[in-house]
């Protein structure tokens, strides 16, 4: 929690329930929404099993976005399949069965990006190894870093945006970069339908893609200032985050945002602990900030996405596992560092 005193605006205490904003969680419905890689996303409309696997019947391997949702729309129990790196995966395990495949390796519309009206528009078939590039760095760095974090080579060239969207594994390391620069998808459907979605509210469920629908591209608003991308994995080079933060500046609104990836099924916003270090940055002096400030930050982001347990009937409060201590010491830790980098 942030110190009390001058340079403390928040309350003294933290209501458990209402000041960190979830972003992720699974996104297709019982009845089928269609995804890039997601596992299992259409078994209860199309009756997959998870038996053995065998080879999918038929293969389709369509040229653009609109022939790959007809082909979709043609074959209802089809699975779109992008970089597979998730998909496939489930199928040599045995515990996915596709009768159908569509591949979408083949649609060059989605595999560059563009500018946009001050955003950058990105194809979701853009792999971790392009968007890792210095070209694409330069253009959102949070997200490159995140990209080159993926995983090893052949994960980080066949892996592909859109597939870490729609998997929306809680360890996916684009989705916290994604909610702190408050992304938005464009959603292909039948008939050549276009929709927006906030990328926010595809990974918390509240809304979901529906039968036949792709997502096609995503919306990210080019700040112009910098942006951190760290994660923590327990061992020595890439691999699955133990706990990831993105932070981002936005000098405009003069705020931060912030989220924390992989310590719940979806990443984290703690908006009061964004509101709170944003009052307290000297916007038009350098963005400077005291270094109490800045510690006191990373703990105010630990203690939001990892609350204390709630108090027992008589009023006594069971100390945390060392094991979630651990974890929170964690996300304080990547949560002061990566404000620290994006001030200095």
């Amino acid at each position: 929690m942030p110190p009390s005193g001058p340079l403390s605006s928040a309350p003294a205490k933290m209501c458990q329930s209402c000041h960190v904003r979830p972003v992720s969680t699974y996104r297709t419905a019982a009845t089928g929404g269609t995804s890039w890689d997601q596992v299992g996303q259409r078994e209860g409309a199309a009756g997959l099993t998870t038996h053995a696997p065998q080879a999918a019947q038929a293969v389709t391997l369509p040229t653009t976005l609109d022939e790959a949702v007809a082909a979709l729309a043609a074959m209802p129990a089809a699975v779109p399949v992008a970089g597979g790196t998730d998909l496939m995966a489930a199928v040599n395990s045995g515990q996915l069965r596709p009768a159908a495949l569509v591949g979408l390796g083949r649609i060059s519309e989605i595999r560059g990006w563009q500018y946009q009206d001050g955003h950058a528009l990105l194809g979701a078939g853009l792999t971790h190894a392009r968007m890792g590039r210095p070209d694409f760095a330069a253009l959102i760095p949070a997200l490159a870093a995140a990209a080159r974090a993926a995983g090893p080579p052949q994960i980080r060239n066949a892996g592909t945006l859109g597939g870490n969207i729609a998997t929306a594994s809680p360890t996916g390391d684009t989705l916290p970069v994604l909610a702190a620069l408050e992304a938005t998808l464009i959603i292909a459907g039948p008939g050549g339908a276009r929709r927006e979605l906030p990328v926010s509210h595809l990974l918390a469920g509240m809304e979901m893609l529906r039968p036949g629908e792709l997502i096609g591209f995503v919306r990210v608003p080019l700040l112009h200032a910098p942006q951190v991308f760290l994660k923590a994995t327990g061992r020595t080079g890439p691999g699955r985050a133990m706990a990831s933060v993105a932070l981002v500046l936005d000098p405009a609104r003069r705020g931060v945002r912030c989220a924390v990836g992989a310590i719940a099924p979806m990443p984290l916003r703690p908006l009061d602990a964004e509101q709170w270090v944003g009052r307290l940055i000297d916007w038009d002096n350098n963005r400077t900030l005291v270094p109490e400030a800045l510690h006191a930050f990373g703990e105010y982001v630990a203690a939001a996405c990892i609350p204390d347990a709630a108090p027992e009937p008589d009023g006594s409060v069971q100390p945390l596992p060392p094991a979630v201590l651990h974890l929170r010491r964690t996300v304080a830790a990547l949560a002061r560092r990566a404000l620290g980098r994006a001030l200095s």
